[in-house]
C-alpha cells in the first residue's frame, strides 16, 4: 500500500513537472533541431514544441521564422537587442540576464524551407489571434497550401470568431479542408455537394485536385482501382503512343518508330538494294520488315517489333485513367459537383459577356448618338465626327491640369467639353457645312478634310504621345458579383451616363421648342419652313448639338481608353454603323443599332476571344447582310432622310 502511494505521488510530481516544462528546456532536449534546421527535421521540432505545452510556443515561432533567435555560447537560446554588445533577453521570461559580444553568439537563419514550415504551424496560433489582420493574413496561409493538419484548429477557431466577414471565410475554407481531407467518406460528401453550390476559384481548384487522374496500363485491372475513363486506340491516343507507354511500364520490348525505320533502309541502301532486298520491292511492307530485321541481326539497326506484334500486345492489355483518390464515392460526388459548377460557370460567363455586350452599347449610343441628330436632320456625312470626340477628351484631360481634384475635374470637364465642341460645331457648319448641303460627296470630302486637319493640330498641340485622362478613385476597380461576373465602376459609370442622355435627349426632343422644331425640320423641311421655322438655324443648333455630345462622350471613352489625336478614328465607323444599322435619325434606332453591335461583337469575340480584329471583320459582314433585307435600318424613319 504505502508503495503504491509513492508511486502515485511520483507520477504527479512528474505530470507537474512535465506541465511546468519552460521553453528553454524543450530547446535543450536537441538543440540542433533548431540551430541547424532543415525542411525535414523541422516539423519534429515543431511537433515537441506543441506537445510541450510551454509559454509563449507562438511567439518563439514567429522571431525564429525572422531570423530573430540566437545562440549563446554556452548553449543557452535567447533574443536579443541592441548592438555589440547585446542585450540578452530570456526567451521564457523576456527579461533581459546580461550582455554578449557578437563573437559570444550566433544567429541562428532558417532557409525558405524551414521557414515554411515553421509558417504552416504558425497558422494554429493566428486563425484565433485577437487581430483581424492577422487572422486574415492565416486564412490566406491556409487557402495557399492547406492540409489535413489545419482541419482540427480551423474548427476550433470558428467558436470563437466574433468577425462575421471573417467566420463565413472559416466556414468556407472549412469546406474546402473537409471536401479533401476530411475524417469520414459522409463527411467529404457533404463538403462536396455544398461546393457545387457557388463558382468560386477555390471550390474548382478544390474539385479538381479530388477528380485529379493517373494514367497507367494493365493486363488485368488492379483490384480496388478507381477508374475514371477506359482509354482507347483512337487518333487522339495513336498504337505507336499506346505501345510507347507498355513499354515505358516493362509491360512490352522496345520498338522504333515506323519513320525511324524509313531512316534506317534509307541510310542502308547499297548497289539498290538493302541487306540483300530491292529497293524497288520496298513498297511491300513484308520486304521492309524483312530488309529492316537483316539490319538488326547484323547490329545496323535498333530492335523493331511488327506491327502486328504491337496491336496484339496492345489488344492484350488495359489502358485507363484512375483517380489518385480511392474512394469511388468521393470521386462521384465531385464528378457531379463540377458537372452542376460548370453549369453554373456558364450561365456566369454568358451573364458576363452580356454585361459586357451592355457596356460596350453605351460606349457606341454615346458615340453615336450625336452624329444620328445631325445625319438625320441635315443629311450630312460627317467624317470628322470622331475629331469631337477626340476635342472632348482632350478637353477633360486640360481641365484636369488645371483641377487637380479628379472628382472636381471630371464635374467641370463634362459640361465645358460640350461647350467647347458646340461652339467648334457651329463654326464647321457655319463656314463649311451650310454651303454643302444637299451635296453628299462634297460633304464627305470636306469632313474628311476638316478631320485630318483637327488630328494634325492635336499631334502640334499636344504631341503624339497618348495623355492621361484619370477617373476619380471611387471609379477605381469593378463591382465583383462572383468569381466569374464582373464589371469596372468606370463601365458603369459610362452606362450611367448613357442612360442620363438618352433622357435627356428625349425630353429635348419631345418636350421642348427646339425639339419640335428638330422633328419638324427632319420630316419636311418645307413644310417646316412654311410653318415660321427657320431650317437654317435648325441646322445649326443640331450640328451644334451633336457635335457637343461627341464632346461628352469623348470625356468618358477618355477615362478608360488612350486619349490621343487618333482616337477619334476608333470609333468613327463603330458610329456610323449604329446609326445605318439602328434607324437614321432616331434616338430609339440609334439604342437599338448599338445594342445590336455591341452584343454582335462581343459574342463574336467570344467565339474568338484571341482576335478583335476578325470579330470587327464578321460584324462588318454582319451588317452589309443586315442592311440588303433592312435598308432603312431597326427603327425606320419617315420624312426628308427616309426619302434620301
Amino acid at each position: 500500500m504505502f508503495r503504491a502511494l509513492l508511486l502515485a505521488c511520483a507520477m504527479a510530481v512528474s505530470a507537474v513537472c512535465a506541465s511546468a516544462q519552460d521553453l528553454q528546456s524543450v530547446l535543450q532536449e536537441d538543440p540542433s533541431l533548431y540551430n541547424k534546421p532543415s525542411r525535414g527535421t523541422t516539423a519534429d521540432a515543431v511537433e515537441a514544441l506543441l506537445a510541450s505545452g510551454a509559454d509563449d510556443v507562438a511567439t518563439f515561432l514567429e522571431r525564429w521564422q525572422a531570423k530573430d533567435v540566437w545562440q549563446h555560447e554556452d548553449g543557452r537560446f535567447v533574443y536579443v537587442t541592441g548592438s555589440d554588445p547585446y542585450t540578452l533577453i530570456d526567451i521564457d521570461t523576456g527579461e533581459e540576464i546580461g550582455t554578449a559580444d557578437k563573437g559570444q553568439l550566433t544567429q541562428i537563419k532558417p532557409n525558405a524551407g524551414v521557414r515554411g514550415v515553421i509558417g504552416s504551424a504558425l497558422v494554429r496560433f493566428q486563425l484565433s489571434d485577437p487581430d483581424p489582420a492577422r487572422r486574415i493574413a492565416a486564412l490566406d496561409a491556409i487557402n495557399r497550401d492547406g492540409s489535413a493538419e489545419h482541419l482540427e484548429p480551423l474548427a476550433a477557431s470558428l467558436e470563437g470568431e466574433t468577425d462575421p466577414d471573417i467566420a463565413a471565410r472559416k466556414e468556407r475554407l472549412l469546406s474546402l479542408l473537409t471536401a479533401r481531407f476530411g475524417d469520414t467518406t459522409e463527411a467529404r460528401v457533404e463538403a462536396i455537394n455544398s461546393l457545387a453550390e457557388g463558382v468560386s476559384l477555390d471550390s474548382r481548384a478544390a474539385l479538381n485536385q479530388i477528380l485529379t487522374t493517373r494514367s497507367s496500363v494493365a493486363a488485368e485491372m488492379p483490384e480496388g482501382t478507381n477508374v475514371a475513363r477506359i482509354r482507347k486506340v483512337d487518333d487522339t491516343f495513336t498504337v505507336d503512343a499506346a505501345y510507347a507507354e507498355l513499354a515505358a511500364a516493362g509491360l512490352a520490348p522496345t520498338t522504333v518508330s515506323d519513320a525511324d525505320v524509313k531512316s534506317a533502309l534509307t541510310a542502308n541502301i547499297v548497289n539498290g538494294e538493302v541487306a540483300g532486298v530491292l529497293v524497288a520491292d520496298m513498297d511491300d511492307p513484308a520486304a521492309r520488315i524483312r530488309a529492316y530485321q537483316s539490319l538488326v541481326d547484323a547490329g545496323q539497326a535498333a530492335p523493331f517489333v511488327p506491327p502486328a506484334d504491337r496491336e496484339a500486345a496492345i489488344k492484350a492489355h488495359t489502358f485507363f485513367d484512375a483517380y489518385v483518390e480511392p474512394d469511388a464515392a468521393i470521386t462521384d460526388a465531385a464528378y457531379a459537383a463540377m458537372r452542376d459548377v460548370d453549369l453554373k460557370v456558364s450561365a456566369m460567363q454568358t451573364a458576363d459577356i452580356a454585361l459586357d455586350a451592355v457596356s460596350l452599347a453605351s460606349i457606341y449610343f454615346l458615340a453615336a448618338i450625336g452624329l444620328a441628330i445631325t445625319f438625320g436632320v441635315m443629311g450630312v456625312i460627317n467624317m470628322a465626327h470622331g475629331e469631337f470626340i477626340m476635342m472632348g477628351a482632350y478637353t477633360g484631360y486640360v481641365v484636369q491640369q488645371v483641377i487637380p481634384d479628379y472628382t472636381v475635374s471630371i464635374i467641370v470637364a463634362l459640361p465645358l467639353a460640350f461647350c467647347v465642341t458646340f461652339a467648334a460645331g457651329v463654326a464647321m457648319e457655319r463656314l463649311v457645312i451650310r454651303h454643302l448641303y444637299k451635296r453628299p460627296l462634297e460633304t464627305l470630302l470636306a469632313t474628311f478634310g476638316i478631320s485630318i486637319a483637327l488630328q494634325q493640330i492635336a499631334k502640334n498641340i499636344f504631341g503624339t504621345q497618348a495623355r492621361p485622362l484619370t477617373s476619380p478613385g471611387w471609379l477605381d476597380g469593378a463591382l465583383v458579383f462572383n468569381d466569374v461576373v464582373s464589371i469596372s465602376y468606370i463601365r458603369i459609370a459610362i452606362f450611367v451616363l448613357a442612360l442620363i442622355f438618352l433622357a435627356l435627349i428625349l425630353f429635348v426632343l419631345k418636350r421642348t421648342r427646339l425639339g419640335l422644331e428638330v422633328r419638324a425640320v427632319t420630316q419636311n423641311p418645307g413644310m417646316a419652313a412654311s410653318m415660321g421655322i427657320n431650317p437654317d438655324r435648325i441646322n445649326m443648333l443640331t450640328f451644334g448639338l451633336g457635335s457637343g455630345i461627341a464632346g461628352i462622350a469623348g470625356v468618358a471613352i477618355g477615362l478608360y481608353a488612350k486619349v490621343t489625336s487618333e482616337m477619334g478614328a476608333d470609333y468613327i465607323v463603330q458610329s456610323f454603323m449604329t446609326v445605318v444599322v439602328g434607324g437614321v435619325g432616331n434616338v430609339w434606332g440609334t439604342l437599338a443599332g448599338a445594342s445590336l453591335i455591341g452584343f454582335l461583337q462581343k459574342g463574336i469575340e467570344w467565339f474568338n476571344p484571341s482576335n478583335t480584329l476578325a470579330a470587327q471583320t464578321y460584324m462588318i459582314l454582319f451588317i452589309i447582310i443586315f442592311i440588303q433585307f433592312r435598308p432603312k435600318g431597326i427603327v425606320a424613319l419617315k420624312g426628308r432622310a427616309a426619302g434620301n
